[in-house]
């Protein structure tokens, strides 16, 4: 028998529609019961890609003795954190306040009112790691619930008055962020192997592009070298798909080797911003082809055929993590012959030995930058691969991380002028505008023909910053004012007026136990951090449409947050550099049909402002003529614009 998740469109609770779990979504229903029953509830946070999800499902969820402790002592909910972030933010706090970390599965103890007082993430079927069973844990909870609930009740309101945000504003912090960023990121720079601090590592490509923006602004050459040895070993280890293209989501080795074989759409859109970034900074042909194999991959296996890209691909196949991308090297001689089948071997790391439970992640990391001798062969195992049994997708379809794709294709188009990336770009704000928005309503997700709940910040911030990177890509100034548009909506749903910073839910959006400011840039920039680059950027291109003292106070909120993780605040810190060092502008005045030229001209981040001839701005010998100014200092007016003029 189905439980009431068969009625969902969320893949990952379709997965749990079949168990013996009474499983219920979010909403009233299950708060309801647990109140009527006086029973706590049983709140469980994954997403469909995740392998530890996938274990407890099978060890816990799936088992008939498990399942009847559950549904006898608990109201058991589940949900789909890429659904429902503000569910997911306001746990995963309270999960990492009560045990220091987080992580998902997210396995949390609730009162019928939602409060949490117990939390955890993956647990065993059996005690292991120092790890209770968990169905040793569900009758503990039991009966503290029957014997001990006043200690219980206790704990949750403290635990939701930790949580609660205060009123009181931070004073903004006297010393350099920037600088402190720098220091931090120096001190735990990985200078052998690349990349920041201990294994697992992840990707962080915000903060790839923060040193990147560093180098182009100041000239340190050590913020470039972080970045550069980063982007390269990522590349070179098994973290990078050498067969298909794209990034897996982290690798759990110091070495990026053995990466977590799950594939997620933002990371691999955030990375080809990094990658477009290097490239622009560097000339390095070898940035640009790695932003184009991943683009690649995005287009032919994670775009949908209404033009939106899906969420991830699963990490598991046949019951094994990883299955899908390892190779002996018998394997590989048999599809390419023996003299190029051993050649490739060689070059990729293919032993019998293995490298991963006795297989192989091909690799680059013992001959970095030769892979490029393979193309064919590459193409080969491909098609070999995909008779292999196919990844399961999670074909629901996010607006921030189509929008995050949005931004990722128009810096690819303006580094490369590939007309098919701006194209691409353009189907999917089309795809966003006809999928997930009603009228002005924007929608956080869609699958099967319906959408899911009213937007939050992080989805508004990223649809904006998609349509000032469709403005870049094409100086069309319908997406300025769409982007415009966007944020002043933004800012009547989201923004705090008094104190600054945007809370992640709306006034459009359901109340839940607390209302928060996520300011931290972890896997993915916050969209405090993004809403901050969005309204320095409109503060050059549109300053009559946004306040100025709204930007300042949100820059005064974010300089005060930051001031305990900069670190952490990479987004953040990007647009701070930007609002202290404003990158060149260029005012335009140019005949409409050589504008469409103009964008693959100049430098990524450049603001650029098309006008009609003036008294202010005139033309120059009758022709086209650009107005330039840089670091508080204008230029005298040219007919032909090249980068060399613009670089710093």
């Amino acid at each position: 028998m189905s439980n009431r998740l068969i009625r969902e469109t969320s893949p990952y609770l379709l997965a749990h529609a079949e168990n013996p779990v009474d499983w219920y979504p979010w909403g009233e229903e299950a708060f309801f019961k647990a109140r009527a029953e006086d029973k706590p509830i049983f709140l469980s946070i994954g997403y469909s890609t995740c392998h530890w999800c996938h274990v407890m499902a099978r060890e816990s969820f799936e088992d008939a003795k498990t399942a009847e402790i559950l549904n006898r002592c608990f109201v058991p909910v589940k949900v789909d954190r890429e659904e429902r972030p503000d569910v997911d933010g306001v746990y995963m706090a309270a999960c990492q306040t009560m045990t220091g970390s987080g992580g998902w599965p997210m396995s949390l103890f609730l009162t019928p009112d939602g409060k949490p007082f117990y939390a955890g993430t993956y647990f065993p079927k059996t005690a292991v790691y120092g790890l209770p069973a968990f169905s040793d844990l569900l009758k503990a909870i039991r009966d503290a619930w029957t014997n001990d609930r006043e200690n219980l009740l206790r704990s949750a309101d403290a635990i939701t008055a930790a949580l609660s945000p205060t009123d009181d504003p931070k004073a903004a912090p006297k010393e350099d962020l920037t600088k402190t960023a720098l220091t931090e990121l120096r001190r735990v720079f990985d200078a052998t192997y690349g990349g920041f601090g201990p294994s697992p590592k992840f990707p962080s490509p915000h903060t790839l592009l923060f040193l990147l923006q560093q180098y182009e602004k100041t000239g340190d050459s050590q913020s470039l070298h972080m970045a550069e040895m980063t982007l390269e070993r990522m590349y070179a280890g098994g973290l990078f798909d050498h067969i298909g293209g794209g990034f897996c989501r982290y690798s759990t080795d110091r070495r990026f080797l053995v990466p977590h074989f799950e594939k997620m759409l933002y990371d691999n859109a955030l990375l080809i911003l990094a990658y477009c970034k290097a490239y622009e900074l560097t000339n390095d042909p070898f940035y640009r082809d790695t932003a184009e194999q991943t683009a690649a991959f995005l287009l032919r296996e994670m775009r949908a055929e209404n033009d939106g890209f899906y969420c991830a691909q699963d990490a598991d196949s046949e019951g094994r993590e990883g299955f899908y991308y390892l190779f002996t090297p018998t394997e590989i001689v048999a599809v390419l012959g023996m003299e190029r089948g051993e050649a490739f071997n060689a070059c990729f790391d293919i032993t019998e030995t293995g490298n991963f439970e006795g297989k192989n992640v091909p690799n680059l990391l013992k001959h970095p930058r030769t892979g490029e001798r393979f193309e064919d062969e590459k193409k080969r195992l491909l098609a070999y691969r995909k008779r292999r049994a196919a990844l399961k997708t999670d074909d629901k379809q996010l607006a921030f991380w189509n929008a995050l794709t949005v931004a990722a294709l128009c810096a690819l188009y303006r580094v490369n002028g590939n007309p098919e990336y701006l194209r691409a770009a353009e189907q999917t704000m089309s795809f966003i505008r006809t999928c997930l928005m009603q009228g002005d309503t924007l929608f956080t997700s869609c699958r099967a023909e319906r959408k899911g709940s009213r937007a939050f910040l992080d989805d508004h911030a990223g649809l904006a910053l998609a349509l000032l990177s469709l403005y870049d890509a094409t100086l069309d100034t319908a997406y300025l004012d769409a982007a415009v548009k966007r944020t002043r909506i933004a800012l009547e749903q989201f923004f705090d007026a008094e104190a600054g910073g945007f809370f992640f839910s709306g006034t459009e959006n359901e109340p839940l136990l607390i209302r928060s400011k996520e300011t931290y840039d972890g896997a993915l920039p916050s969209g405090n951090s993004i809403m901050t680059c969005v309204l320095v950027r409109l503060s050059v291109l549109r300053p009559d449409d946004i306040p100025a003292g709204v930007r300042n106070k949100q820059l005064a909120f974010m300089k005060a947050q930051a001031a305990s993780v900069p670190m952490g605040s990479a987004m953040f810190l990007f647009a701070l550099s930007d609002e202290q060092d404003p990158p060149a502008k260029i005012v335009a005045v140019a005949a409409r049909e050589e504008r469409k030229s103009l964008p693959v001209l100049v430098p990524l981040g450049t603001n650029v402002i098309v006008s009609e001839a003036t008294d202010e701005y005139p033309l120059v010998n009758g022709k086209s003529t650009y107005y330039v100014c840089s670091r508080h200092r204008c230029f005298p007016p040219v007919n032909d614009l090249t980068k060399e003029m613009l670089l710093r």
